[in-house]
């Protein structure tokens, strides 16, 4: 069974600066694995020692920078990183990355049987670009995953977490699944693992190297873009706690949210 593990460099969100095309300035920032990922990374890993002959190829799309998170990948024991990085790339909406890392798979990572997302990325939180990866590839999904439960060589069957509970689903392979963060502690690299990573060979493709135009890719594909982006005041919310019915009503008056 072959997994392709797609992964995302977040910044710290605390120096977060802007382009003036109001996206994020990604370059010289410092980046860590989107915590999302870190849960999708730790299942695939998991799974694999379950399933021997499992393969996992790590793809995250970013700047020479992003090859960290790949290592980081390797050093859990993903078999492979492979990044997507050029400059035509940057500026992208959803629509033009799920677009861009489904013609990379697609050409490269072709005899995939699973596609593994994060549900979310902090730094967009949209959940867009797992499910527009599976519509260019036109292949099955299944979102809000909590567990892989089971694979039995053909199908695979899954945990899916949703406001009205649980829901256990089984999807033919190939396919693609976006994943919730845990509440347990994750796996972490040993020294074999930190030496496999600090020498293992990251391969990177460009624009020329996945069939696609410049005009399908980065700002130009996009069609969705920031218009504003901003702060949020930070303006201090007080929550009282009130035990007596007449005086919830009193302060639902004094509020003006009661109408009479």
């Amino acid at each position: 069974m072959k997994i392709v593990l797609c992964i995302k460099q977040v910044p710290d969100t605390s120096d977060i600066k802007w382009t003036e095309n109001n996206t994020i300035q990604r370059e010289g920032l410092e980046s860590i694995l989107n915590p999302y990922d870190v849960y999708s990374l730790d299942s695939v890993v998991k799974f694999k020692k379950d399933n021997p002959d499992v393969e996992i190829s790590a793809v995250t799309m970013g700047p020479n920078q992003a090859e960290k998170v790949l290592r980081k990948a390797v050093s859990v024991g993903v078999d492979r990183g492979i990044l997507l990085s050029d400059k035509k790339f940057s500026g992208a909406d959803t629509y033009a990355t799920g677009k861009t890392i489904a013609a990379a798979i697609k050409s490269k990572l072709s005899d995939y049987d699973l596609i593994v997302c994060g549900q979310f990325a902090v730094d967009g939180d949209t959940a867009q670009t797992g499910p527009s990866i599976a519509n260019f590839l036109d292949i099955p999904q299944v979102t809000y995953v909590s567990k892989i439960l089971e694979y039995d060589g053909d199908c695979i069957t899954v945990l899916r977490e949703f406001d009205e509970g649980l829901e256990t689903v089984k999807v033919k392979l190939p396919a693609l699944i976006c994943m919730l963060k845990g509440d347990y502690e994750t796996v972490r690299a040993d020294i074999n693992g930190v030496k496999k990573a600090q020498t293992a060979e990251i391969l990177t493709y460009t624009l020329d190297d996945i069939g696609l135009s410049a005009e399908e890719v980065g700002l130009k594909g996009s069609p969705t873009y920031v218009s504003k982006a901003f702060r949020a005041s930070g303006r201090e919310v007080v929550c009282e706690f009130v035990d007596d019915v007449d005086k919830l009503g009193s302060l639902i008056r004094e509020g003006g949210f009661l109408h009479e």
